[in-house]
């Protein structure tokens, strides 16, 4: 079965054929919706962009996420930047932020944005179990649904808080535990991470020993799902981010 069969992308597309689409990725236990003000921000600067349910997340057909891999999450990112007109931007947030740094090379992207994204590693640990099942948004410290009682979501409206719970799904154990290990990668493009300095999960200093060749924004006052969903924060860091990327994107800068 063809991969694309199989898969939801949300797309929001603008009449500029010069630039490169974006390819938005999600976050682990999540899915595109989490991408509903982004697209309508990068819309207004002029990008086209496609928010990708992973497979077994959000509109995506159901899969056994207990036995998926995070190869499997680049072979969907490669798989629908196949389909555009030219190579991508990558762009993913938390999990989806490594997931396209693993696949910026097969999809040969023009450039990877992290927003906040699970870091790569240097060797991978044998010794870490990799564990077939399926978890929840509660190992991320999400255990109710109700939009007026989220700590970690503290720098969102409420508007916000009720798209991030919608967000909401089940996630492969398996993929974690291999991010546990280590995942190697490759960026052989532009890059550029995104943190928040109300982020304690990921915060900047988590990138210090980045061995991937990176530059770094930092959003005064955002948490990590505030990198996302935050309204009032979210035109400076989609303006950030435009600029960056017209800058070592279109004018072609080393």
């Amino acid at each position: 079965m063809c991969v694309m069969s199989t898969l939801r992308t949300h797309s929001l597309l603008v009449s500029d054929d010069e630039r490169p689409s974006l390819i938005l990725v999600h976050g682990a236990a999540n899915s595109a919706r989490v991408w509903a003000f982004w697209q309508d921000e990068l819309g207004r600067r002029g990008w086209s962009s496609h928010a990708i349910d992973l497979r077994g997340h959000g509109a995506s057909v159901a899969a056994d996420l207990s036995a998926i891999r995070m190869a499997d999450y680049v072979d969907d990112v490669v798989a629908l930047a196949r389909t555009l007109r030219q190579p991508p931007i990558l762009v993913g947030w938390s999990m989806g932020g490594l997931v396209a740094m693993m696949a910026a090379a097969a999809s040969a992207a023009r450039a990877c944005v992290g927003l906040a994204p699970s870091t790569p590693a240097r060797a991978v640990d044998a010794s870490v179990p990799l564990r077939r099942g399926v978890f929840g948004a509660e190992e991320y410290g999400i255990v109710g649904r109700d939009p007026d009682h989220q700590p970690a979501m503290a720098d969102l409206d409420r508007a916000a808080r009720v798209i991030a719970l919608e967000s909401l799904g089940q996630e492969s154990r398996y993929a974690r535990d291999e991010r546990k290990a280590g995942v190697m990668v490759d960026v052989p493009c532009p890059m550029l991470i995104v943190t928040g300095t109300t982020d304690t999960q990921w915060p900047r200093e988590r990138y210090d020993d980045l061995h991937v060749p990176a530059d770094h924004i930092s959003i005064d006052g955002a948490s990590h799902w505030g990198l996302v969903l935050n309204r009032r924060l979210l035109p400076a860091i989609a303006s950030a981010v435009s600029s960056w990327l017209d800058k070592r994107v279109m004018s072609g800068r080393p």
